[in-house]
């Protein structure tokens, strides 16, 4: 049984449970149909599986690529590279990632402030470039020669000028402080249930509203740059529609995937360390039964600390 307090709620595996999980891991050594390979998870060096995968079939792409850091992610180590040198090492997982994706598809990509730069060149090579988001990460070390690093970027792109955006299923719910009536005295522009006052708001590319995963969520894992999943589901609200299919090939622990079976979506995760794909596959199993989101209640996404945000 994984180890799970009612305190701590990280997600660990014991050999036993890796062993029965990692079953159900792929590894491609020839073309697959896509029937195949939908909402499976692929133990695998994204440049060797993205050979076999069906070209044009990915609706919506989330790249997580390791930041141009050292840093050990379990089994391995990605070691910093000079400026130029990780802009080819991006550039070759881009350019084999492409084929497998629709005229119609977006891309999202992650990135942090070193690496920002040079993922946006490349990027705007072979995609094109519709906004970049910032949101606040809350975690890092402070520093007394420098300010704290506490924010990412994440870069919105698309294949093309025709794709699909629903900002109605993104809007926040915030509450008003100052309430404005019209002449009438009627609520202007918010509403008000009971004694909460709020107004749905347009999303914004700050986003400040996301939790890091910490030891007491449920979705916590020991992956090192672990994301949040109210972040993976403002993603996959906006640029996808249930049914699409979603890739993710630096799958890390599976929050991509995860997201996106509990919004109904259908995924195909990639990943290179065999116990983060099976600790993806055993949040995979635990969200048949609890499809609940952080942050994202009702079919709304809610300020940090507010009421529903706690469910």
């Amino acid at each position: 049984m994984t180890k799970q307090n009612s305190r701590n709620k990280t997600i660990t595996l014991e050999e036993k449970e890796i062993k029965k999980l990692k079953k159900n891991l792929l590894y491609l050594k020839r073309k697959r149909d896509l029937t195949k390979i939908t909402n499976k998870i692929i133990n695998q060096d994204l440049l060797q599986a993205s050979k076999y995968l069906p070209k044009k079939s990915v609706d919506l792409m989330v790249l997580d690529p390791p930041y141009n850091l050292t840093k050990k992610f379990n089994s391995s180590v990605f070691h910093s590279r000079s400026y130029s040198e990780y802009q080819q090492v991006f550039e070759n997982w881009l350019k084999t990632l492409m084929p497998l994706l629709k005229d119609t598809a977006s891309v999202y990509i992650c990135s942090e402030w070193n690496t920002s730069i040079p993922i946006f060149e490349i990027a705007n090579k072979y995609l094109k470039i519709q906004n970049r988001i910032v949101w606040q990460r809350e975690k890092g070390r402070g520093a007394k020669r420098n300010w704290k690093n506490n924010s990412e970027d994440i870069w919105f792109c698309t294949v093309s000028d025709d794709y699909y955006f629903d900002v109605d299923a993104v809007k926040v719910r915030k509450k008003v402080i100052a309430p404005y009536r019209n002449n009438e005295g009627k609520p202007k522009d918010w509403k008000q249930e009971g004694s909460d006052r709020y107004r749905m708001t347009f999303p914004s590319n700050i986003w400040t509203d996301l939790t890091v995963p910490f030891w007491s969520m449920k979705e916590n894992t020991p992956h090192p740059t672990q994301k949040p999943e109210k972040m993976l589901a403002k993603i996959i609200l906006a640029s996808s529609k249930e049914g699409d299919i979603v890739l993710d090939p630096f799958l890390g622990s599976g929050t991509t995937a995860v997201v996106a079976k509990k919004l109904n979506r259908n995924y195909i995760g990639i990943e290179l360390d065999e116990y983060f794909s099976c600790l993806a596959l055993e949040r995979l199993n635990r969200a048949d039964k609890d499809k609940r989101i952080q942050g994202y209640t009702d079919g709304q996404f809610w300020e940090r600390n507010t009421f529903a945000y706690q469910k």
